[in-house]
């Protein structure tokens, strides 16, 4: 719930930054919240997906999209804050993402891998597209990346120790902590010289 919060908050950042009305900060909040998660159980055969058989999920994308709406000008000055929660959204989503994968297909690398990234990056991607920007996670700090190197040590704890619950918080501190000390010190990957 709070990895969909902190999404959603970013969604609706981005839809008052390209002067959405309400109804459109509702949307893309919903999209970013939602959407990663939404493509993972459909990917992996979950239907319904989480976020329709639970509404829970998309009334706490509504309310934060209504929240961020009238508290926008007090808000805006936090935009850090809310990066940092951004970022503890992006291990949670992975680490959750990639338990899924691990609880349907055992430790099929592949699997764990696609669950964890799509659920951790899908909203944001999508949430970019729709403002027509080049998707945050190909092109700024390290963000994919981040969720990749959360999954790889989720696998590799899992593989040595068989302790779920510890292979979760790992990779949920790798992630987040990768993350925010990209945001800190600019970290890119290369980009191709043109």
């Amino acid at each position: 719930m709070f990895g969909t919060m902190a999404f959603a908050v970013t969604g609706a950042f981005k839809a008052i930054e390209h002067k959405a009305d309400i109804v459109g900060i509702i949307i893309l909040a919903t999209i970013t919240g939602v959407a990663g998660g939404t493509i993972r159980d459909i990917a992996l055969g979950h239907f319904p997906p989480h976020s329709i058989s639970d509404p829970t999920y998309v009334i706490i994308t509504t309310l934060t999209g209504v929240v961020i709406f009238f508290l926008y000008p007090k808000m805006q000055k936090h935009w850090n804050l809310f990066l940092k929660f951004d970022a503890i959204g992006l291990g949670v989503f992975t680490a959750i993402g990639a338990t899924i994968a691990y609880q349907l297909f055992g430790m099929n690398f592949l699997a764990i891998v696609m669950a964890g990234m799509v659920t951790a990056v899908g909203g944001g991607i999508l949430r970019d597209m729709f403002v027509n920007e080049i998707p945050l996670v190909f092109v700024k700090e390290l963000y994919a990346s981040a969720s990749f190197l959360g999954v790889v040590v989720f696998y590799v704890l899992l593989a040595f120790t068989s302790m779920l619950e510890l292979a979760t918080i790992c990779s949920i501190l790798m992630t987040t902590v990768l993350r925010l000390v990209a945001m800190k010190y600019n970290w890119n990957l290369p980009k191709a010289i043109r």
